[in-house]
């Protein structure tokens, strides 16, 4: 059993990458969903790592799609921080 001050001295926050830190994103990528966080998210998973999918991205995706529904890759470009953020979908291929 580990002593308080050890813990806290040890403790990591748990961070979560962001999709518009990837170079390209494929639109075959699986969707996950982490229900038990404090406040849940969708993610993609890629080399072992989580990357947070904001519902503005799937939804910019989505007319991108419409338009050209053989898309196979794709960017975000990340602008702002906090409440403030925008996220902009860049079609690839």
């Amino acid at each position: 059993m580990a002593k308080l001050i050890e813990e806290a001295k040890a403790y990591q926050p748990k961070q979560v990458n962001n999709i518009s830190e990837l170079p390209s994103v494929s639109v075959d990528l699986n969707v996950k969903e982490d229900k038990e966080a404090e406040f849940p998210y969708k993610y993609v998973e890629v080399e072992g790592e989580r990357y947070k999918l904001p519902s503005s991205v799937l939804g910019s995706l989505k007319a991108i799609l419409e338009e050209n529904p053989n898309l196979k890759k794709f960017k975000v470009k990340r602008a702002g921080e906090g409440m403030n953020t925008k996220y902009t979908v860049i079609p690839l291929s």
